[in-house]
């Protein structure tokens, strides 16, 4: 029995180290990681910047006459979007899939004013460069944010919206403490697998780990271990800081085009919650509250609540994500 204990014990030890040794180092631009789809790249003169945009374009074998635009979170790139892009062109859809500045394939400038508005520019230049003059938007996370200032810049270019456990249903500057990009750059740096590991699992995954969401988490641990990952922790560092001053919860009102909203109730995320009173950290990122909001706010909206999910219902639960999804845009 001892024995036994003990070999347990040794196997425990070596996980960590096993994983780590799994881990490549990954640089600023992924030009060593394959994407689940061919990758295609636009130039963007942009703030006196020459820069690339990485996106994919997944086109059906039976074209149903309809395009949909997957966005990408903060934490992620274009790649998550993988088991969506394959159904949704099997349904005949054609998916494009843009990596936004700063994030997956794309450039990572030193010196570039982010806002929303801009990254809209940017991902209206991809559908520019393929005459696409009408899709469905489907925003998750911080993509949410940016699919509502698409869809309030350009609202004659999208049939529907579909927002996934966004984050930005709140006012986070209005809550929490201002963390400056220096702050932030600072703390960026500090990131390990183990810190983004355990941040996922508080706040995605309640503490309940699955094998496949390794491959998501290793894409930003691999940067870690790069000597490029300054560059990508200064980007990620100058777009948490659009996301605190610039909030689209205010302009939900303003939304004209039908609307979704799949949202993940366990889900706490919440930008700043650490920097944020104690008495006001339970309070924030409570999105059984959060979707009702939204949805009384955006006129007409639809509210699809999958109970006991956190913030990556189409990784976590996704049959019932796609159901939900596909449901409101056949």
């Amino acid at each position: 029995m001892r024995y036994m204990k003990n070999v347990m014990l040794a196997i425990l030890l070596m996980i960590p180290l096993w994983i780590f040794s799994q881990l490549k180092p990954l640089d600023a631009m992924l030009t060593n990681y394959q994407y689940p789809f061919e990758v295609h790249f636009i130039s963007l003169k942009s703030q006196n910047n020459d820069l690339k945009m990485a996106y994919m374009d997944v086109k059906p074998k039976i074209p149903n006459g309809k395009t949909i635009m997957l966005l990408h979170g903060k934490n992620f790139n274009g790649a998550y979007w993988e088991q969506t892009a394959k159904d949704l062109s099997e349904k005949g859809f054609r998916v494009i899939i843009p990596d936004q500045i700063g994030f997956g394939k794309s450039s990572k400038p030193q010196n570039y004013q982010f806002s929303f508005a801009q990254l809209a520019v940017n991902t209206k230049a991809i559908l520019d460069e393929l005459n696409v003059s009408n899709t469905i938007v489907l925003g998750h996370s911080m993509g949410g944010m940016l699919a509502t200032r698409f869809t309030l810049m350009y609202p004659e270019m999208v049939e529907k919206l579909i927002l996934e456990n966004p984050i930005g249903l709140e006012d986070y500057k209005a809550l929490t403490k201002y963390q400056t990009i220096d702050e932030a750059y600072k703390s960026e740096l500090k990131n390990t697998y183990e810190s983004y590991k355990n941040y996922q699992l508080k706040f995605y995954y309640d503490n309940q780990w699955k094998p496949e969401y390794d491959k998501w988490l290793n894409l930003l641990a691999g940067w870690t271990l790069s000597k490029d990952y300054p560059k990508v922790a200064w980007n990620a560092a100058l777009t948490s800081d659009i996301i605190f001053n610039q909030p689209v919860v205010y302009e939900f009102k303003n939304i004209k085009t039908p609307t979704l909203l799949i949202i993940g109730t366990r889900d706490r995320t919440a930008i700043g919650k650490d920097r944020a009173p104690k008495e006001i950290q339970p309070l924030m990122g409570q999105y059984q509250e959060l979707g009702k909001k939204t949805q009384r706010e955006i006129v007409g909206s639809k509210l699809v609540e999958l109970e006991n999910v956190g913030h990556l219902p189409h990784i976590e639960v996704y049959p019932k994500f796609f159901e939900a999804l596909y449901n409101f845009i056949k």
